[in-house]
């Protein structure tokens, strides 16, 4: 089967966040403030604004109308029916981090396999492509409480788990390197942190920004500034493949449709050294990859 990419959205400065619920796909537009849903059976797209920058979007664990959102630097819960326009309103601040450094934001977060919620910081960006460095943290929530994992993070980014590995694998995007620790599911707890691929050493242009997990255990990274996905054996620290997207800026990807064998592609379209034209910045399906992803998880409040 070939590899066949459809764009399925217009484009955004920062898409970003992909979650796949069984039957819809969530992201989020972080600089518009804005939260999407994709319904593939019908081609409905619909999204709602929010009152600040929106780091993810995940539903909440046997609700079909709530989602935990990063929100600046705060954790809520809100009430979205997913309906265009539709107002969101915040039911519930699980909390606020890095109090210390307002000018951090939160970036991606995702569910781990129990329903913990993953999510980390970033520090100011400005201009467009400058970053401060080593300001972010990467936290868990068990429900509403908050625990610091890791900090000196930089753009807290990528995140996936493998439970048969007890490996947890996570980005910081300016390291051009993947993490993997020992991962506990029963704690959720995290440690023995060791780089297992290097963009650098792999000749690998961009950096590495979201990424997924198939069912061999292999990760998914988007590459922003590369224009692709790369497939990685992580267990050998081994490049098997680069999957091209339209798109130069490529943010992050998740496995989505009825077989979990769609990919899911969200890009942005910032003009740091160069205009980035259409369709950067549209959400892409991908299909013929040839591989099958995990369901992704909702969070349990």
């Amino acid at each position: 089967m070939s590899v066949k990419v459809e764009k399925i959205s217009e484009p955004l400065l920062l898409g970003e966040g992909p979650h796949w619920d069984g039957r819809d796909l969530y992201f989020v537009g972080i600089q518009e403030k804005t939260i999407h849903r994709y319904r593939p059976d019908t081609g409905e797209h619909s999204k709602s604004v929010v009152g600040d920058k929106v780091g993810f979007i995940v539903p909440v664990e046997g609700t079909h109308d709530q989602f935990v959102l990063g929100l600046g630097r705060k954790f809520v819960v809100v009430h979205w029916d997913g309906t265009e326009g539709a107002p969101v309103a915040v039911l519930r601040e699980l909390g606020e981090v890095d109090k210390e450094i307002p000018t951090n934001r939160i970036n991606d977060g995702k569910a781990d396999p129990r329903g913990r919620l993953f999510a980390g910081t970033m520090g100011r960006e400005d201009p467009a492509g400058q970053f401060d460095r080593n300001k972010g943290s990467l936290y868990r929530l068990d429900g509403a409480k908050i625990t610091k994992l890791v900090e000196g993070v930089s753009i807290s980014n990528g995140l996936a788990w493998d439970v048969s590995q007890k490996a947890f694998y996570y980005i910081d995007s300016l390291e051009r390197n993947i993490r993997r620790y020992d991962y506990d599911i029963d704690t959720g707890d995290i440690s023995n942190m060791r780089h297992i691929f290097d963009f650098s050493s792999n000749g690998v242009e961009g950096l590495p920004d979201g990424m997924t997990i198939d069912t061999d255990g292999n990760l998914w990274v988007a590459v922003f500034g590369g224009s692709c996905v790369l497939h990685v054996d992580p267990k050998q620290g081994k490049l098997l493949r680069k999957l091209s997207i339209p798109a130069e800026q490529v943010t992050s990807v998740t496995f989505g449709g009825p077989n979990l064998d769609s990919l899911m592609v969200t890009t942005a379209s910032i003009p740091i050294a160069s205009e980035q034209k259409p369709p950067s910045g549209c959400t892409f399906v991908v299909t013929g990859a040839g591989a099958r992803g995990l369901p992704n998880v909702n969070f349990k409040l």
